[in-house]
């Protein structure tokens, strides 16, 4: 089983300290990295994929430095950033024999196996400048797999996929995510609550809290409650007990309210989502 270690990592840009002492260990399976935008999420993995070095503190793989891996380190990940660029006159084959080669890596049969794995076997001898998003993004995956690596990186995966692609891309996620760590960073709860075992909670570059889908969401039980209103004043009284999420229906509000505070007489307390959690964590921060 492998590794991820992360001690204490710090990353300043000038004064603004993007990562702020972020320490979590990451062994075989799915964990999303979950956040607003502006919490640190890409600047943590460009640390993990060594793009950018910290300012502080260190990263283990499997309890070596990855600073004194060199080329052994970037053999062993593999790493789909949110904007993967392709050369737009490649055809997908060409653009994985591409990858293939810098990888060092010789079987052909592994390009067309993973080019049918992720449905673009017809569209191999296509140029990558006629896919569709969907389409590239399934070529990215199977780019970042070439190397079977042991640790998975995906950073904003699914931003601006139709409902069916990001669909198709949990399925996808799902069935390579054994034997391997797989770290899915993103602000798109839905995709955390279906695929991840493990959540990592990060605001202002910290390690707000981690756990498993069901185990945040238990940390919620008794804060979330339904009120309905019938005014705008209504609401707004509601907002000041906590966060509030609210839907106009029929001439009435129905209001999803999270607080630690004491709750009003129609107050109906429910079960806590994950976007609940969420909100609770970083409805007030600024992205």
């Amino acid at each position: 089983m492998s590794q991820l270690r992360i001690e204490n990592v710090t990353k300043f840009y000038g004064k603004h300290k993007a990562l702020d002492s972020f320490t979590a260990t990451f062994e075989n399976g799915i964990h999303g990295i979950l956040g607003p935008n502006g919490a640190g999420k890409t600047t943590l993995i460009n640390v993990i994929t060594k793009l950018l070095g910290a300012s502080d503190g260190q990263v283990y793989f499997d309890d070596e430095n990855i600073l004194s891996m060199g080329r052994k380190y970037l053999s062993k990940i593999g790493y789909m950033p949110q904007y993967p660029q392709f050369y737009p006159n490649f055809t997908a084959y060409q653009m994985m024999k591409y990858m293939a080669a810098l990888k060092n890596i010789k079987d052909d049969n592994r390009i067309k196996e993973l080019l049918s794995f992720v449905n673009l076997s017809n569209d191999a001898d296509k140029k990558v400048g006629a896919y569709s998003g969907g389409m590239r993004q399934r070529l990215a995956v199977a780019c970042a797999m070439i190397n079977d690596p042991a640790l998975l990186i995906f950073d904003e995966p699914t931003a601006g996929l139709d409902p069916k692609e990001r669909m198709r891309f949990r399925s996808t996620v799902s069935e390579i995510a054994e034997n391997r760590i797989v770290l899915i960073s993103t602000h798109i709860i839905s995709d955390i609550e279906y695929m991840a075992d493990d959540v990592v909670l990060l605001g202002d570059g910290r390690l707000m809290e981690r756990g498993t889908p069901t185990e945040l969401c238990e940390k919620l039980k008794g804060k979330v409650y339904n009120v309905s209103a019938k005014t705008e004043k209504e609401v707004d009284e509601a907002s000041k007990l906590g966060v509030i999420s609210s839907i106009s229906h029929e001439n009435e509000y129905n209001i999803r309210l999270i607080s630690d505070n004491k709750m009003p007489e129609n107050a109906v307390p429910t079960s806590p989502m994950l976007d609940d959690v969420f909100l609770y964590y970083f409805a007030d921060r600024k992205e």
